[in-house]
C-alpha cells in the first residue's frame, strides 16, 4: 500500500488569494499574479554519451524510483484502499501559452497604455486641480500594469502609492496608517492559527469523517460542499481553503469512480470561490473593503454583519453551484450508481489534533459572539495565535508559522486604500463621473454594479485587486444615486467573487484542475477548459439571479438598507 500520509504546509506569499507552494507535487501557481499556466523549462544540459562528438546532448536515463514502503500505521489517520493510479500529475515539458493569445494580449495591450497619459488631458470640470490628473494617470497606469503585465500586484499598488505621496496629493500617513488598522491584525492571527491547523493533519481525517459510508453520488457531492463552506471561517483566503480541501480531494478520489472525481474537481474550488463571501476573512478583497469604508468615513462591517449577510448567500450559491455541476458533467445513470467508500476505523486524535481542534473551536466560536462579550474578532485572532504557538499548548513553531502569513497581502491592502484615499480626496472619482450617473435610480445603479463586478475577474484576474478598482468607485458614486455606499460596496465585493469562466481567473481553479497530458493518461481525473466553459455557462446566469434577488429582497430583510 502505498504511503497516503500527508503532511502540508501552504505557504502564502502573493498579494490576493493564496496557493500552494509544490504541495504533492502539483506545480505552485506563480505567487503574485494569477497566471496559472506556468511552463517547465525542458532538460537541456548534460553529459553527453560516450563516442558522441557532435556536441549533441545525449539523452539521460530517468531514474528509477524506489518502490514506496508500507506506511506506519502511527502516521496514517486511516487506511485508504489501493489504487494503481497517481494523484498528481506534472505539466508537460514546454508547455505554452497559445501563441494567437499573447499577440491579441500584447496588442490590447499596447493600445491601452497609449491611453493612460490621456487621462491626464481628459475634459474635466474647470475646477479640477493638477490633484485630480494627476492620480487619474497613476490609477490608470496601476490598473494598467495590474491587467497586462506580470509585475506584482503588490509592487503595482505600493509605487502607485509612493508616487501620490511624493507628489503631495495624499499624506505618508495615508500610506502608513492602514498597517496598523484591526483588520490587518485579523488576518495576521488567522493565517497563524491556520499554520497550526494545516500542521495537524486533521484534513486527512476529515476526508475519512465526511465520506465513511455514503452511498449516493449526490449525497457526497453536497456533503464536501457544505464542509468546504464551513472552511471560510478556519482558513483566510481562497487559495489557502483550496490548500486545505485538495488533499480530502485527492484521498477520496481514489475510491471514486472517474467520472465522480472530475465532477468533485470542478465542484470543490467553485465552492471554495463561491463561499468566500460567509465569512469576512474569507478573502482578502473583504478586508480590503471594510478598510476602504472606514477611511472614507463610512461605517464598517462587523465580523459578526459580514457573517449575517455572507452566510446564507454562500450556502444557496455554493449548493447551486454543486448541484449545476453535477448534472453538467454527469449522465442520470452515473448520478444513480452507489459508492462503497467504507474506511476502517481511523485511529484516535491525537494529543496535537485534539488540542489544536478545541483551539479552533474556541476562536470561532468567540467570532460569531462579539455582541455577547465585546472582544474585537482581530484580538480573538491575536489571541489564538499566541496559543497555537504557545510551547506547551501550540502545534506550530511561530517563526515557521509567521513565514505563512502573506505580508505581502498586507502590503497591497494598504497602498489600495491610499489609491481610494487619493482618488477620493483629490475629486478625481467626483470630476470623472459627474453626472454619468445623474438619473440613475437604486434599482439601476445596482444592477450595474452587480453586472460589472461578476464580469470583472475576465479582465482583473485578482480578487483584491478587483476591489481595490471597484469599490472605491462605487462608494464614490453610489451617494448620487442614492444608494447606500457601505450596501453598494457590499453587493459589489460579494458579486466579484464570481471566478469561474477561466482557470487563471482563480488559483483555486488552478491548483484543482491538474493539467491535459495527466488527464488523457488516465491519472486522478481533473477537469479541461471545456469542462469550465461548460459549467460557467450555466453557473453565470444562475449567480446573477441570486445575486439580485439577495440584494433586493434577501439583505435589505436583514438590515441592510440600500437607500440613504
Amino acid at each position: 500500500m502505498k504511503d497516503l500520509s500527508f503532511s502540508f504546509h501552504p505557504r502564502f506569499t502573493d498579494g490576493t488569494d493564496h496557493g500552494v507552494v509544490g504541495m504533492f507535487g502539483v506545480p505552485a501557481p506563480e505567487m503574485v499574479d494569477d497566471e496559472c499556466e506556468q511552463a517547465m523549462t525542458p532538460h537541456t544540459n548534460g553529459p553527453t554519451s560516450a563516442g558522441n562528438t557532435s556536441g549533441t546532448v545525449a539523452p539521460v536515463p530517468a531514474p528509477v524510483p524506489a518502490p514506496a514502503p508500507d506506511p506506519d500505521p502511527a502516521t496514517v489517520p486511516f487506511p485508504v484502499p489501493p489504487t494503481t493510479e497517481s494523484p498528481v500529475t506534472t505539466p508537460p515539458a514546454g508547455s505554452t501559452a497559445s501563441p494567437s493569445r499573447s499577440w491579441v494580449t500584447v496588442t490590447v495591450g499596447a493600445v491601452v497604455a497609449a491611453g493612460i497619459p490621456a487621462a491626464w488631458f481628459l475634459p474635466l470640470p474647470e475646477e479640477t486641480g493638477g490633484d485630480a490628473r494627476l492620480t487619474l494617470v497613476v490609477f490608470a497606469a496601476a490598473v494598467w500594469l495590474w491587467i497586462f503585465s506580470s509585475v506584482p500586484d503588490t509592487l503595482v499598488a505600493l509605487a502607485a502609492a509612493c508616487v501620490l505621496v511624493v507628489a503631495g496629493v495624499i499624506e505618508a500617513d495615508a500610506l502608513f496608517s492602514p498597517l496598523g488598522d484591526s483588520t490587518i491584525w485579523l488576518l495576521i492571527g488567522a493565517f497563524i492559527v491556520a499554520s497550526a491547523v494545516s500542521a495537524t493533519g486533521l484534513a486527512d481525517r476529515a476526508a475519512h469523517l465526511l465520506c465513511d459510508a455514503v452511498a449516493s453520488p449526490r449525497v457526497l457531492v453536497h456533503l464536501l460542499t457544505l464542509a468546504a463552506v464551513t472552511t471560510a471561517f478556519i482558513i483566510p483566503a481562497t487559495s489557502g481553503r483550496a490548500a486545505l480541501v485538495l488533499p480530502v480531494f485527492l484521498v477520496v478520489a481514489r475510491a471514486l469512480p472517474r467520472w465522480l472525481s472530475r465532477v468533485l474537481a470542478v465542484v470543490l474550488p467553485g465552492v471554495v470561490l463561491f463561499s468566500a463571501v460567509a465569512s469576512l476573512i474569507g478573502a482578502g478583497a473583504h478586508l480590503i473593503t471594510v478598510q476602504i469604508l472606514t477611511v472614507g468615513g463610512q461605517d464598517g462591517i462587523s465580523f459578526t454583519r459580514w457573517l449575517t449577510l455572507g452566510l446564507p448567500f454562500a450556502l444557496v450559491t455554493s449548493h447551486l453551484a454543486a448541484e449545476i455541476t453535477l448534472q453538467c458533467l454527469s449522465t442520470p445513470g452515473q448520478r444513480r450508481q452507489q459508492l462503497d467508500l467504507s474506511f476502517p476505523d481511523s485511529r484516535p486524535l491525537s494529543a496535537p489534533e485534539t488540542r489544536v481542534l478545541v483551539l479552533l473551536t474556541v476562536i470561532v466560536v468567540l467570532w460569531f459572539t462579539e455582541g455577547l462579550h465585546g472582544i474585537p474578532p482581530a484580538l480573538v485572532a491575536v489571541l489564538g495565535a499566541v496559543l497555537a504557538a504557545s510551547p506547551v499548548i501550540g502545534t506550530v513553531n511561530l517563526g515557521d508559522a509567521v513565514k505563512d502569513v502573506p505580508w505581502s497581502l498586507l502590503i497591497f491592502m494598504a497602498a489600495t486604500v491610499a489609491l481610494s484615499t487619493a482618488l477620493t480626496e483629490s475629486g478625481a472619482v467626483r470630476a470623472l463621473t459627474g453626472g454619468v450617473f445623474d438619473g440613475l435610480h437604486t434599482t439601476g445603479f445596482i444592477l450595474v454594479v452587480i453586472v460589472v463586478s461578476a464580469l470583472a475577474h475576465l479582465v482583473v484576474q485578482s480578487r483584491s485587486a478587483r476591489s481595490a478598482v471597484l469599490v472605491p468607485l462605487v462608494v464614490a458614486l453610489a451617494p448620487a444615486a442614492g444608494v447606500n455606499p457601505v450596501a453598494a460596496a457590499f453587493i459589489s465585493t460579494a458579486a466579484a467573487g464570481y471566478c469561474h469562466t477561466m482557470t487563471s481567473s482563480a488559483k483555486p481553479l488552478t491548483i484543482f484542475r491538474g493539467d491535459d497530458a495527466g488527464h488523457e493518461a488516465g491519472d486522478t481525473p481533473r477537469f479541461t477548459a471545456s469542462d469550465l466553459l461548460l459549467v460557467s455557462a450555466f453557473l453565470f446566469p444562475m449567480f446573477l439571479s441570486v445575486t439580485v434577488i439577495f440584494a433586493f429582497v434577501v439583505w435589505p430583510a436583514l438590515g441592510l438598507s440600500l437607500t440613504l
